[in-house]
């Protein structure tokens, strides 16, 4: 399970217990720099600067390679798009890809993902940098679709500082040849993939998660979409997180995994 920016991967707990009751081994290793707890991350956020979409994505081909076959693997937000190359290089058994970073060819750029990508887009200098959010700043990006109350306390247990490269390798992508954001999305020899959209998503709107899945449209593997309209980007750890989780084993299931 592989987490986003500025969350830490102790977020996925929920998810690892029932995907274990379910039989699965899962793992959350963190990106390159986290500290093994949020308050750790906090206190040494210079470790996460300057990680970049590969680094990040060959911390993760180094847990796969150790394991004894190959893994589902199931990211959030960036994690959704290491997900997507890890399947595409045939590192991964199958992968979920849920509201997932910008991928290379995705051509929509809502106000609302611009908005988001402010703390860090804004400041050309905050590319090698960690940055962190604001409350304010979370509850627009991940906790607009849940009250208030709630997304301070989701901001206070899970927000963790971020390196920016990844979010200014993303916003150039479709102007770079040889980006970091880019999946072959026509391997046709890849396992199963699934992407899921939130339907309130500010910092990865659903148009963005469509015109991903649009991409696949010429590739012979199974690529599904789910899209959960009432849900913000938050929704992998909010209050409602065990919908998406059961529709993610009913959806590995139904493709015999």
């Amino acid at each position: 399970m592989i987490h986003g920016l500025w969350i830490h991967s102790d977020s996925w707990q929920n998810w690892m217990e029932v995907y274990r009751q379910a039989g699965y081994q899962p793992l959350a290793p963190g990106w390159p720099g986290d500290g093994g707890t949020v308050a750790a991350t906090r206190e040494n956020a210079d470790a996460v600067a300057n990680h970049g979409i590969e680094e990040i994505t060959e911390g993760y081909r180094r847990v796969i390679t150790s394991l004894d076959s190959a893994p589902v693997v199931i990211g959030h937000s960036f994690g959704g798009l290491i997900a997507q190359k890890l399947l595409a290089e045939g590192q991964a058994r199958a992968a979920i890809a849920i509201d997932p970073g910008q991928i290379k060819g995705v051509k929509p750029v809502p106000l609302a993902q611009i908005r988001s990508g402010l703390p860090v887009l804004a400041h050309p200098s905050n590319k090698k940098k960690a940055v962190s959010l604001t409350r304010d700043q979370f509850h627009y990006g991940f906790g607009n679709a849940i009250p208030e109350a709630e997304s301070d306390e989701l901001f206070e247990r899970w927000a963790i500082p971020g390196p920016g490269r990844p979010l200014f390798e993303a916003s150039t992508a479709n102007f770079s040849k040889a980006s970091p954001a880019a999946v072959d999305t026509k391997n046709g020899d890849r396992g199963p993939l699934l992407i899921v959209g939130g339907g309130k998503d500010h910092t990865v709107p659903e148009v963005v998660a469509e015109a991903a899945y649009k991409l696949y449209a010429d590739a012979e593997a199974t690529t599904d979409y789910k899209s959960f309209p009432d849900r913000g980007h938050s929704l992998v750890f909010d209050h409602g997180w065990k919908e998406i989780c059961q529709f993610t084993l009913a959806w590995l299931e139904s493709q015999g995994i």
